[in-house]
């Protein structure tokens, strides 16, 4: 029997998330935005939630373009208010617009969203050794800081919290604990 971190339940797209992609370092700008915009979805709910809705947020929003999402106008944000695949919080759904544009100007101040975001870590993931998940806490002085600087730039629901669950998803953190698996492959 192969052993995971506490959080992972039998659902197949659980263990298929945190064996193949939970705290594997990501460069990619369109997959971190895609991942700040699923972890501020997230808010409020549970993982599985999101997880569960990936495909039909990835319709939704245009396979998370930004350049694309940050010209949507009131027609488009109606249509996903009504759009029963992903969560219908217009809050939430303004937020992505708003990142978006938020996300390309970044992009253009540091030649690319991976150079900013990488660093709150300075530039490598940080290993952490985490015996169970009561040791892995829900924010740090670098998710604080990230999130800090991230509204400061004009971004919504990107809270400490948030953030660091966003560190853990893309890997700027790995919070694998040491009775996983992946732990000893990080």
């Amino acid at each position: 029997m192969v052993k995971r971190c506490d959080w992972v339940t039998d659902e197949p797209i659980y263990i298929d998330y945190h064996d193949h992609e939970w705290g594997r370092p990501v460069h990619d700008d369109r997959k971190l935005f895609e991942m700040l915009t699923l972890e501020g979805a997230q808010a409020g709910l549970s993982w599985i939630t999101i997880l569960k809705r990936r495909e039909n947020y990835r319709n939704a929003f245009d396979n998370f373009e930004p350049q694309k999402i940050s010209q949507y106008g009131s027609d488009k944000i109606e249509k996903l208010t009504n759009d029963e695949g992903i969560i219908r919080n217009k809050l939430k759904i303004n937020s992505v617009v708003t990142n978006a544009q938020a996300f390309l100007k970044v992009q253009h101040e540091f030649g690319s969203f991976t150079n900013y975001i990488w660093q709150f870590v300075d530039g490598k993931p940080h290993l952490n050794e985490r015996k169970n998940k009561e040791d892995v806490p829900s924010s740090t002085k670098e998710s604080e800081a990230m999130s800090k600087d991230l509204k400061k730039r004009g971004f919504k629901f990107v809270g400490p919290t948030i953030c660091y669950a966003f560190m853990q998803a893309t890997g700027m953190v790995n919070d694998h604990t040491k009775d996983c698996f992946l732990y000893q492959s990080r």
